[in-house]
């Protein structure tokens, strides 16, 4: 009789694991929420196109001030957008990699459009940093918000100057 028991115990705990693999989501996506899955497509989106649009500003600018901070919407959301792919891939969230094209009209276009960008990226960054579920994804939220309210300064300055 206590050997069936121990047998019935043997079997039962190796299917254990047959059945936890089973039942396990493949990665870690399950530790997002659909908010989080959201937020990192929309940064991922906004992140390419501040890159695409800094490229046209140092290219087409003939402002000293615009090509500069053309220049730091590269070199910022070009990181911002390396850390977030990395975050992405360990979470199992496939990001969009269709790149802007976006064209060039005037200094005073895109620094009013990168005014009104960074205002609204700032409270979503904000929004996730303060009520996302994923601790990953907060802690890329409130940090590059940091650099957002720095960049969104620096486009009102160089707005003002363009007036």
């Amino acid at each position: 009789m206590q050997f069936c028991i121990v047998l019935s115990a043997v079997a039962a705990l190796s299917f254990a694991p047959v059945a936890v693999a089973q039942t396990s989501p493949a990665g870690n996506s399950s530790s997002l929420s659909e908010k989080d899955k959201t937020f990192m497509k929309k940064a991922a989106k906004g992140g390419m196109m501040e890159v695409a649009m800094g490229k046209l500003a140092e290219q087409n600018s003939q402002n000293p001030d615009v090509k500069s901070f053309g220049q730091r919407m590269q070199t910022d959301h070009g990181k911002a957008n390396d850390e977030l792919k990395s975050i992405a891939s360990k979470k199992g969230v496939q990001l969009p990699t269709k790149e802007h094209t976006g064209k060039w009209t005037s200094d005073k276009a895109y620094i009013d459009m990168m005014v009104k960008d960074h205002e609204k990226d700032l409270a979503e960054f904000q929004q996730e940093a303060s009520g996302g579920s994923d601790p990953d994804v907060k802690k890329f939220a409130d940090d590059t918000a940091k650099i957002v309210q720095e960049h969104l300064q620096l486009a009102k300055d160089t707005q003002s100057k363009l007036k």
